[in-house]
């Protein structure tokens, strides 16, 4: 049991505590999200968490859309974020809320605060507000119109309601401390009027909570027990405490603050994204250079990869930053075992056998994956015509170059040891075909042990190969420059972020795959095919991750 205790992260034992002391009888987390953009990377950190929080102790996880600011808020996003939760796996069940659920609540609760002489509507512009507030050095000074009568606020705010003032002129403050060390207690905004159709509401409404006073009262409606957040929020705690319990629930929720997820070299700011959209660098929140979890799942990137990388991070107060090299690690831990391994050729370069018959095919048998035999085998046709990567033939080879050039013979992998004896050059001085002769003795699983070659090389049958686009990804940002300019705060794009191939060859075994389906191509990588772009006659694939890395797991 001592070790378990040991083993359990700052806020499970802060669970643990509440349990035992009878703060709570349950445990009920939530992900509230505003649908204003695509989920990212760090907010996966920030799902499993809660949901698995409940999931370990018997208890409720809610899904709630944070919908209190229509100018940024759309459909699409709602969609977006429910698609990826539901991908990662939790399971919200019939616990989908949004925060518009409960303006009617929000406004009863403003109304309470105004009776009880702890909240007033105040006229002072955004500019005076700010002048008015004062710094973390020096106390804020009282507005001029704090201690208008409860009967005034109560009128006035029935004003805001109806839609009697533009937007901006008159604002509902919390009155609290004005001279608060913590700027957020320093009669903070409630309500702002603000004339916008809500993708919920509609035009019900002309005035709206912000978010500081919206996402207590939230909390408290569905009976969380425990506000999970990250660090930047530890500041507004006092303000989160002090409404709920201002305005008089029972059995308050209590906010715990941890550490975000930043991961090194990756651009996550909505802002950005949004401009890499609309100017055409990237073709969408999706795309695969992104790290939003719509662009890792289309890059191909698995649940079960997110889920190791996040538990890797771990969970902690103190903020850190996370290689990517590390969530690269994860994806291919997950697929080296379940993912078959087919031949696709890149950079194809055509080479003949001119002893094997014309006419002639085989059916090779091969294994789908050597390290899995529960993967089985498929049948792979062999003719007298293939296609191999350009890089494995050299007509002058260095020292120590192993795969074909004149005269050497290598084993073709799953086939044949094959000599080449000639090549074709076009009236450029470019290799066009190689011409070799196989030995017939020498098929792969015969048990020849004649001779050994040193060099084997993979390839595809040139009559029988589905032509593909296969599109390499590098960092979308410069990685030496760093992801924002330090003069401008624009962000250092990287030119060769993705490169596409045109006319890559792979085998026919692909023919019955489907979107997000992945493997590994022999030598090059994990791919795995493009859901928005591939099609059943010229498949597009995605480089999900090349085969090595000099990442290692810290001991």
């Amino acid at each position: 049991m001592e070790n378990e205790a040991v083993s359990k992260n700052f806020i499970e034992q802060e669970i643990d505590k509440d349990l035992a002391e009878g703060v709570y009888d349950h445990v009920c987390t939530r992900f509230p999200p505003e649908p204003n953009g695509y989920l990212h990377i760090g907010h996966a950190k920030s799902i499993l968490l809660n949901y698995g929080l409940a999931q370990k102790y018997g208890g409720t996880f809610h899904m709630r859309f944070d919908d209190t600011n229509p100018t940024k808020e759309k459909t699409e996003f709602v969609e977006s974020i429910k698609e990826d939760i539901q991908w990662l796996g939790a399971d919200w069940g019939e616990h989908l809320y949004f925060a518009s659920d409960y303006f009617d609540q929000m406004y009863e609760c403003a109304v309470k605060l105004i009776k009880k002489g702890k909240a007033f509507v105040c006229d002072l512009t955004a500019e005076q507000m700010r002048e008015y507030r004062g710094t973390l050095t020096e106390p804020g000074k009282e507005s001029p119109y704090r201690n208008r009568s409860v009967e005034e606020n109560l009128e006035l705010f029935e004003n805001m309601r109806a839609g009697k003032y533009q937007d901006g002129e008159k604002v509902l403050r919390a009155k609290i401390d004005m001279a608060s060390p913590n700027i957020n207690m320093r009669d903070p905004i409630l309500y702002r009027v603000a004339r916008m159709t809500h993708h919920n509401t509609g035009d019900k409404w002309c005035i709206y909570p912000m978010y500081d006073f919206a996402h207590p009262i939230e909390d408290a409606i569905e009976g969380i027990t425990h506000s999970i957040c990250t660090l930047e929020f530890e500041d507004h705690r006092p303000l989160y405490d002090w409404v709920v319990r201002e305005c008089e629930f029972e059995n308050p929720p209590r906010q715990i603050e941890f550490a975000k997820l930043y991961l090194t070299n990756v651009v996550t700011g909505k802002r950005y994204i949004k401009k890499l959209v609309e100017d055409g660098i990237v073709d969408g929140w999706d795309d695969p250079r992104l790290v939003s979890i719509a662009a890792l799942r289309r890059r191909g990137f698995t649940s079960e990869s997110i889920k190791m990388f996040i538990e890797l991070c771990g969970v902690s107060k103190s903020q850190s930053s996370v290689d990517y090299a590390m969530l690269e690690y994860c994806i291919r831990e997950d697929l080296k075992m379940k993912r078959p391994r087919m031949m696709a050729v890149l950079d194809p370069i055509k080479l003949v056998i001119d002893n094997y018959p014309e006419g002639q095919v085989e059916y090779l048998d091969v294994a789908n994956n050597l390290e899995n035999e529960e993967l089985g085998q498929r049948k792979v046709p062999f003719c007298r015509e293939l296609y191999i990567e350009r890089e494995d033939f050299m007509e002058e080879p260095p020292k120590k170059y192993f795969r074909l050039f004149p005269g050497n013979e290598v084993r073709l992998m799953h086939a044949y040891f094959v000599k080449c004896e000639s090549f074709v050059k076009d009236e450029n001085g470019n290799i066009t075909e190689i011409h070799c002769t196989y030995d017939p003795e020498t098929k792969a699983g015969s048990g020849f042990t004649g001779r050994k070659v040193k060099g084997t090389i993979h390839w595809v049958p040139a009559p029988y190969a589905q032509k593909a686009e296969v599109r390499l990804y590098e960092n979308l940002v410069d990685e030496e420059k760093g992801v924002y300019n330090k003069e401008d705060g624009s962000l250092n794009l990287n030119p060769n972020s993705l490169t596409v191939i045109k006319d890559a060859y792979v085998e026919p075994s692909f023919a019955d795959a489907k979107a997000y389906d992945s493997f590994q191509f022999v030598r090059n990588g994990y791919f795995c095919i493009d859901a928005k772009d591939s099609t059943a006659e010229y498949p597009v694939f995605n480089r999900i991750v090349s085969l090595k890395s000099s990442f290692k797991l810290p001991k």
